[in-house]
């Protein structure tokens, strides 16, 4: 309850003012059972305080005026501290590899009771009781909208592809944490205060403690890169199990809440549910398709559709809570109904995401930070708390324990089960809005909510560092067999993984794979990978188009899907039994494509990765328009590969699909093999000795040698002296092959010899190793002629960007690191 005085009248502080000092606050107020003293459904005492009347807008300080006691201008304040704070705590987190969620409850206790709300002259200027009512509701409407676009995100079709194995772990995980927190639960009953001693308030923090969120594992493996990794597909599907029996344990208990009530509030509880998913299925679902059938092919939904379904989300919130359900069901089941990806789920988190995690979430944290309190667990005492605290822990050690076991039942090794353990063990944001919803309903009190929030900061800031510890995602790909051009058998298929952007990269690429020439004698076996970035789902998808040709109706959300996979089919039927081919997709984040790439490179025994870029018009590189911001995903694949990588650059387009073979022997294309020295130029010969065999290519090799040979390896020197020599001796009668060796004495020659042989004549494809082993005077001064050596080398990113070099394509080749 709240009296209004003028604003002229002076207002005297008492002991009922607990917002201006928490102990009184805790003192008259917790003991009673009070909650978050916003609530008016019934059993909180709640005490007359006393405010000043605000003021809306002030006229400014040069009128006299002091913007803190004007509502607006304080509001603004407490957002810019907080997120001051969000972001601070976080770089200071940064190194030792704490979630963004710590660094946001850090903020909010800093700001609470434990730290700068101690201090009563802090309260009154930066959230006066006016203030905490409007951080209270804003907090509350970030929660529910941060709950509706985690349910956009989350694909439950997921569950119809998990197996049995992931099935199995969901039911252990759920199952013996729920019935071990229900029997302790009971075991210490009596000496639980009335209201947490009842068996809709166990229940419903046994099936609390039990369930797996999605959300936070989403989050956390997306922040640790680990989301497209083994364990990080694992997790999801078998958080997203878990949360649908979870929800069923919660939807129970609520129910029985009811009951402590009447008989007949449980009756409209059922009612008023089961009336809300009807109509959410009968009407909004509908709505929802013909949205996405009415919009463009590769157009974003109309605005008018995303304001329409942003502002059903506070509808649906608003009929939740009237019904007396919890505010953040409807959203969330709203959420679940939007099919994710484009057009639709992509939009509508594009649009809301940026401004809900950055801007409002901070309201929710604040909310959060001024009701946590460590000092009123001390002034609880063991008596009060330990009942709950008992439950938690044993809630977390049977969690942690039981997905172990499970996941040990089903053959996981054993690294990646205590990973899985660790990351399905996560609290996060959903858990923060079912302890609000706790005190809501009585079940715990204050005491209990800071130490609820306590123990979740702890467990997130110990358990994610040593997730990241424990596993790592790119130990699969290390191996220790050779899987190269160089070193696969005349007559072995030649295993080549093509990834594909979109389909304005499929002409080029299905050149190269022409002009490799597969055989009957030396046939080609190819794995084309489309990759789509992840927009609008939490869950990456990797899809095997042989045993699963259209899931989802893939080629209705990304049509390039099917335009891409139709090309290369035409391809290989005009190769007749010399190709193999394969297709696949990937919907993954950006951060962790490479994982896919690199996995599916082991699985297929590939022995090259081949990855497009495209010259832009300026000159630059096109890297961040191909794979969604930044060279992340070739610089990954080039760490961690675990056979050869080419970059194919795309300097015109002048390559039309189909390339056709010209008969009678007459050569139509022109390629050059720049040979430095090294694996990787060893590597880019090998792969031209494959192209030689096709009439339709003639080819230059330029060996380059230092006219000072001090700097040169002699173990490599040698072995490239052998693979010329076998090339030469191999091609030797053969009119389209041309040998030339080239001696300078540093960069600048070897960019003149270049330019020189550009000028001489035009060459459809150049093709140059990356940088190992290269004698570094062959590359003096060069490096501060380019800008993108570190992915395409010194060389490499002369030929591609320099307008000397005239040419349709560049092809740079990295052979194959073994890593230990």
């Amino acid at each position: 309850m709240v009296r209004v005085f003028p604003a002229g009248q002076p207002l005297k502080s008492n002991a009922w003012t607990w917002l201006a000092h928490s102990q009184a606050y805790h003192t008259r107020m917790d003991m009673a059972g009070a909650k978050f003293h916003t609530s008016n459904r019934g059993t909180a005492a709640v005490p007359l305080v006393c405010v000043r009347a605000q003021g809306s807008h002030a006229f400014g300080i040069f009128y006299g005026q002091n913007p803190i006691f004007v509502s607006y201008d304080m509001v603004l304040a407490d957002l810019i501290l907080m997120i001051f704070l969000i972001q601070t705590v976080r770089f200071l987190l940064k190194p030792f590899r704490q979630p963004r969620l710590v660094a946001e409850l850090i903020a909010g206790i800093i700001i609470g009771p434990c730290l700068l709300g101690k201090s009563k002259r802090f309260n009154e200027i930066m959230f006066p009781l006016y203030s905490r009512f409007v951080l209270r509701t804003l907090g509350i409407f970030a929660l529910m909208l941060w709950v509706f676009v985690s349910g956009v995100k989350m694909d439950l079709t997921l569950i119809k592809r998990s197996g049995k194995k992931h099935l199995y772990i969901a039911m252990v995980s759920v199952m013996l944490p729920f019935l071990t927190v229900m029997a302790i639960g009971l075991i210490i009953r009596k000496l639980m205060d009335h209201e947490m001693a009842k068996i809709s308030s166990i229940g419903g923090i046994a099936s609390g403690l039990s369930v797996t969120t999605f959300p936070i594992h989403y989050t956390v493996l997306e922040e640790l890169n680990l989301l497209s990794s083994e364990v990080g597909n694992m997790a999801l599907s078998v958080a997203l199990i878990s949360d649908s029996i979870g929800m069923n344990f919660i939807t129970v208990f609520e129910a029985l809440k009811q009951v402590d009530i009447s008989a007949g509030t449980l009756v409209w509880y059922l009612v008023s549910m089961v009336v809300l998913v009807a109509f959410l299925l009968s009407a909004i679902r509908p709505a929802l398709f013909w949205i996405i059938d009415h919009t463009p092919e590769g157009q974003a939904v109309h605005e008018s559709y995303v304001v329409a379904i942003l502002l059903g989300v506070f509808v649906v919130g608003f009929l939740t809570d009237m019904f007396g359900l919890a505010v953040a069901f409807g959203p969330f089941c709203l959420g679940l109904l939007i099919p994710n990806g484009p057009p639709l789920g992509a939009t509508l988190v594009e649009k809301s995401e940026t401004i809900l995690k950055e801007i409002m979430m901070p309201f929710a944290f604040a909310f959060i930070g001024l009701h946590t309190d460590f000092s009123a667990m001390t002034e609880a005492g063991w008596t009060t708390l330990g009942p709950l605290f008992t439950m938690v822990i044993s809630g977390y050690v049977s969690k942690f324990l039981a997905t172990m076991i499970g996941a040990f039942m089903v053959a996981v090794p054993s690294r990646d089960s205590l990973t899985l353990s660790l990351v399905l063990s996560l609290r996060g944001q959903v858990e923060l809005a079912l302890y609000i919803h706790w005190v809501d309903k009585n079940m715990i009190r204050l005491p209990g909510f800071s130490m609820m929030i306590f123990l979740t900061t702890i467990l997130l800031a110990t358990l994610t560092p040593l997730i990241s510890v424990i596993y790592d995602p790119s130990k699969p790909y290390k191996v220790l067999k050779r899987r190269t051009i160089q070193h696969t058998p005349p007559g072995e298929d030649v295993r080549i993984l093509v990834c594909i952007r979109d389909k304005k990269s499929v002409p080029s690429l299905v050149n190269l794979l022409e002009v490799t020439y597969p055989t009957l004698q030396n046939p080609l076996s190819v794995y084309a990978f489309h990759l789509v970035e992840l927009i609008g789902r939490a869950n990456p998808v990797f899809i095997d188009h042989d045993n699963d040709p259209d899931p989802d109706d893939l080629s209705i959300r990304f049509p390039d899907s099917e335009a891409i996979r139709n090309a290369l089919i035409l391809y290989q039927e005009n190769r007749d039994e010399s190709v193999k081919l394969h297709f696949f997709t990937a919907l993954a984040a950006k951060r962790t494509m490479f994982q896919d790439v690199c996995k599916l490179a082991l699985n297929s025994k590939a022995t090259i990765i081949i990855l497009p870029l495209e010259r832009q018009y300026d000159g630059e590189m096109g890297t961040a328009e191909q794979w969604g911001g930044g060279q992340t995903l070739n610089t990954e694949v080039l760490s961690h590969a675990p056979c050869s990588v080419g970059l194919l650059i795309d300097k015109a387009h002048r390559w039309h699909l189909p390339l056709t073979r010209c008969s009678g022997g007459t050569t139509s294309h022109d390629f050059i093999v720049l040979f430095l020295g090294g694996p990787d130029s060893r590597e880019c010969l090998a792969y031209a000795d494959h192209m030689v065999a096709n009439p339709n290519v003639s080819l230059t090799l330029v060996r380059f040698l230092s006219s000072n040979p001090e700097g040169d390896d002699e173990r490599q020197k040698k072995l490239d002296d052998g693979l010329v020599t076998w090339f030469w001796v191999k091609n030797e009668a053969n009119e389209r092959v041309i040998y030339r060796e080239v001696v300078v004495k540093d960069g600048a020659d070897t960019a003149a010899a270049i330019k020189a042989m550009a000028e001489e004549k035009f060459y459809h494809l150049w093709i140059v190793g990356r940088k190992q082993g290269i004698n570094e005077s062959l590359l003096e001064g060069l490096s501060t002629w380019t800008d993108n050596q570190e992915e395409l080398g010194i060389i490499g990113d002369y030929v591609s960007s320099s307008d000397f070099v005239d040419a349709d394509s560049v092809l740079v080749v990295q052979k194959q690191i073994l890593r230990v």
